[in-house]
């Protein structure tokens, strides 16, 4: 069994994290290929939205893990979800589910309570994030209110500063909300820390993207379904 993962940025602990959470899910046999392409997320802080020459790059790597072989692919990038969403179509005729790492997380979210905060350390990662959380609000029959929340400063800082920073900007938010919602992978290691802090539900995507992985390879037949 062969993973795509693709990512558009990484730091060290997202890709062990990543790697960990899909090996725990799919067994220490799962053979992991790993994509990255950095522009693709410079383009896109840029211009302020996916752009069609960011979204045909991440394309085509669906499309390198494809031809590698891969028998499922994991995107990692909230930035960039809803192309994934785009090409749903053609991942079904290929036979190559497309599991994007957010979106059971924004389900969890929604299962969990009404009022979410949105942590993001990029603008460009808070719209595609409520939107997921909106749709499958709507999708789940339950009513979201959404609290945005900009870390700003905060993208590129060691993880202590990092964590710091999360501390400070989940303050600013966390009276509103029933669950607050890590939008991008690279927080996850702030998720127990910050529930800790503030006593509120803590939601990050790489145990929830995994899960759906393996959820969508049993789907498939890859794997059999857990007796």
């Amino acid at each position: 069994m062969k993973i795509g993962l693709i990512y558009t940025s990484t730091t060290s602990e997202l890709i062990e994290l990543v790697e960990q959470e899909v090996k725990k899910n799919l067994g220490e046999e799962a053979t992991l290929f790993s994509l990255q392409d950095p522009t693709i997320l410079a383009d896109v802080r840029e211009a302020g939205f996916v752009t069609a020459a960011p979204a045909a790059r991440l394309i085509g790597m669906y499309m390198q893990a494809v031809e590698a072989g891969c028998d499922a692919i994991l995107n990692l990038c909230s930035s960039v979800g809803e192309v994934a969403d785009a090409v749903q179509p053609a991942a079904r005729y290929l036979g190559v589910p497309i599991v994007r790492v957010d979106e059971e997380m924004c389900r969890e979210a929604v299962r969990r309570g009404s009022r979410i905060a949105v942590m993001a350390t990029l603008p460009t990662t808070l719209t595609p994030t409520a939107n997921t959380v909106r749709r499958v609000a709507r999708e789940m029959g339950r009513t979201v209110t959404l609290v945005d929340c900009l870390v700003e400063g905060a993208f590129g800082l060691n993880p202590d500063a990092f964590r710091a920073r999360m501390a400070e900007s989940a303050a600013t938010i966390a009276a509103q909300a029933d669950v607050i919602l890590l939008a991008q992978g690279s927080m996850a290691y702030c998720e127990e820390y910050l529930a800790g802090l503030y006593g509120k539900t803590v939601l990050s995507s790489p145990r929830f993207g995994a899960a759906a992985l393996k959820k969508a390879l049993i789907a498939k037949g890859t794997i059999p379904a857990e007796a």
